[in-house]
């Protein structure tokens, strides 16, 4: 599977796994799976072909770790991000100090007013690291990254998870623990 296809199928497994799980005719589980044979049956059935080493290729290569499969290899789901109403049955973890959310910097001024808010997922998403941060901010323009004082959260009584592929998820953060971010 060459790189651009491999691209391809990850956008459409996103969409499907993550926001629109009815544009190929299934239902995803509680907990967001769906088995690997149904999904791959369905995509088929609507155009997208791929064949279970092709799913193995993407999920092992895709380079921000979306997709799982379950410890048998027969179900499959994003680890975060979701739309759609789903339980990953994370445990809550203790964040570290200070997490990063990265953004457009024309998004700023208004969430340093409202704060960070899940928006159309169901939580919000924070990175453990800048330069993710950096990344994550680049695919909306010009980036910007916010400090989120993490810890001080927790302490007030914010629940944190990490998800499978190390986003850090929060239900939202107001915005005095958020500060821009200096070099």
């Amino acid at each position: 599977m060459d790189d651009k296809r491999a691209v391809s199928v990850s956008k459409f497994l996103s969409m499907v796994l993550r926001h629109k799980p009815e544009t190929i005719g299934v239902v995803l589980d509680e907990g967001g799976w769906l088995d690997v044979d149904v999904l791959i049956a369905a995509c088929a059935g609507r155009g997208r072909r791929f064949s279970r080493a092709d799913l193995d290729h993407v999920v092992a290569t895709n380079n921000k770790q979306r997709f799982a499969f379950s410890a048998d290899g027969r179900r499959i789901r994003a680890s975060q991000g979701h739309s759609v109403a789903v339980e990953l049955g994370l445990t809550p973890a203790a964040p570290p100090d200070v997490l990063y959310h990265g953004t457009a910097a024309a998004t700023v001024p208004l969430i340093l007013r409202e704060g960070l808010k899940p928006m159309g997922r169901q939580q919000v998403h924070l990175s453990a690291d800048r330069e993710t941060a950096v990344r994550v901010g680049s695919r909306h323009g010009r980036p910007a990254v916010l400090e989120v004082a993490a810890a001080a959260l927790a302490g007030a009584g914010h629940t944190f998870w990490v998800s499978a592929n190390g986003v850090w998820l929060t239900d939202a953060v107001p915005p005095e623990r958020l500060r821009i971010a200096v070099d």
